[in-house]
């Protein structure tokens, strides 16, 4: 199983994320998270305290791994450099666990070549595509809204993109966005799940908005969820009824993948 989760900043993507891999996780499966987000907040979410995610560095900073799998020197703009770098034992050496979940932390490109062919960028994207088409377990990725860390290749191995949305027509806007992202890439699969609905208007506003077979599930706004955000905790542990309701688009999630 191959999930990607994106959507608008703000919209709930990772704590559906965590919830949904510590599920999995549950239930015994081999779970590994990705977090693609430049705005890295996964590892609070699946329970990593804030104290050991200090310890963790993003693969796009070690520069000795990337120069070392490379062949590039200095920042390796302008310079001749490996383009399938070996990457299919970055997961278990670096990847962190906690509550039966695995997790690698991408980082972002931050130097003046980002968005282009730089050797950071060339192992991130390589990566990518290793866990997505090479890895056997349950692979879940909390992404950025774009996606150009993805190639069409990867993409097609991708067996489910979820888009979050809120009840807002920007959030809905850019859920529309992100199809349009993903047809360019040859996706079909591509579901949305409404999070941070407060009443029947929220309700209607969102089956008005989103296809009803695009639709796998409403998520209610919890108070407890944002308390565990407060406290950072895991939701998983603080907030039952939301992970009950993820526990229903986790089932339903399955069922159409048999």
């Amino acid at each position: 199983m191959k999930i990607a989760v994106t959507g608008k900043g703000g919209v709930g993507k990772t704590t559906f994320a965590a919830v949904l891999a510590r599920l999995y996780a549950s239930e015994g499966r081999t779970v590994l998270t990705a977090d693609v987000d430049p705005d890295s907040n996964l590892g609070l979410a699946l329970g990593f305290s804030q104290e050991e995610l200090q310890e963790i560095v993003p693969v796009s900073k070690m520069r000795e791994l990337i120069a070392q799998r490379t062949g590039a020197s200095g920042d390796g703009l302008g310079k001749f450099f490996k383009i399938n770098p070996k990457v299919d034992d970055i997961p278990e050496k670096f990847a962190k666990e906690k509550n039966g979940v695995r997790m690698l932390v991408m980082g972002t490109v931050e130097t003046g070549g980002a968005g282009c062919v730089c050797p950071e960028h060339v192992v991130l994207r390589r990566l990518i595509s290793h866990l997505i088409i090479q890895r056997d377990e349950v692979v879940i990725m909390d992404m950025e809204a774009g996606l150009e860390h993805l190639g069409r290749g990867t993409a097609d191995s991708m067996d489910r993109f979820i888009v979050v949305v809120e009840p807002g027509a920007r959030s809905v806007q850019t859920c529309h966005q992100i199809r349009k992202l993903a047809d360019d890439l040859g996706i079909r699969k591509v579901s949305v799940v409404a999070n941070k609905v407060r009443d029947a208007q929220d309700e209607e506003f969102l089956k008005r908005e989103i296809p009803p077979g695009d639709l796998l599930g409403m998520i209610h706004y919890s108070s407890e969820v944002a308390a565990a955000d407060r406290d950072a905790v895991s939701p998983y542990d603080a907030a039952p009824g939301t992970v009950e309701e993820i526990r229903k688009i986790k089932q339903i999630i399955d069922k159409e993948e048999v």
